[in-house]
C-alpha cells in the first residue's frame, strides 16, 4: 500500500513570497509545494496539497482525510493560535499530524507563542523556512 500524505496550508499562505518576506521568506506557496513534491518522490510517498482561507474547508478536508491518507502535515497559520475547532478535528481524524511553521512562532508576538493545535499533533517543526515543511514531511513519512 502506498503511503499518502495530505499537506494542508492555512489562511493567507497563498500570499507567500510577497507577504512579510522578512518573516516568511521569498518562496511562493507553489515553490514550497514543488519542493515537497520532489521530497515526497525521494521518500516514495504520495502527497497532495490543499490551501484555504476558510476554516470550515480545512476542517472538512481533515474530516475525510483518513479515507485516502495515512498522515497530515499542516501549517495552520493564524488558526494555530485561535481555532479550537481545528484542534478538535486533528484530534478526531485518527491520523498522525505534524504541525509546521516557516517562522519560529516562539520568537514572535506573545499571541503567536501559543499553539492550540500543537497538542493534537505528533510534533512541531518551526522556524526553518521551507525546511520546516520538508522536515515535517519526512517525520510524517516515518510515522506511517
Amino acid at each position: 500500500m502506498k503511503k499518502n500524505i495530505l499537506v494542508l496550508h492555512g489562511p493567507n499562505l497563498q500570499l507567500l513570497g510577497q507577504r512579510e518576506v522578512d518573516v516568511y521568506g521569498r518562496l511562493t506557496l507553489k515553490e514550497i509545494n514543488q519542493a515537497l513534491a520532489a521530497e515526497a518522490k525521494k521518500l516514495k510517498v504520495g502527497v497532495d496539497f490543499f490551501q484555504s482561507n476558510h476554516e470550515g474547508e480545512i476542517l472538512d478536508r481533515i474530516g475525510t482525510a483518513s479515507k485516502a491518507y495515512q498522515a497530515i502535515v499542516i501549517n495552520p497559520a493564524a488558526y494555530t493560535h485561535t481555532s479550537v475547532a481545528l484542534r478538535d478535528a486533528l484530534l478526531g481524524c485518527s491520523l498522525p499530524c505534524i504541525e509546521v511553521h516557516l517562522s519560529n512562532i516562539y520568537k514572535r508576538e506573545d499571541f503567536r507563542r501559543q499553539s492550540l493545535t500543537a497538542a493534537a499533533c505528533a510534533g512541531i517543526v518551526s522556524g526553518f523556512g521551507v525546511q520546516s515543511y520538508l522536515l515535517g514531511l519526512r517525520a510524517a513519512a516515518e510515522l506511517i
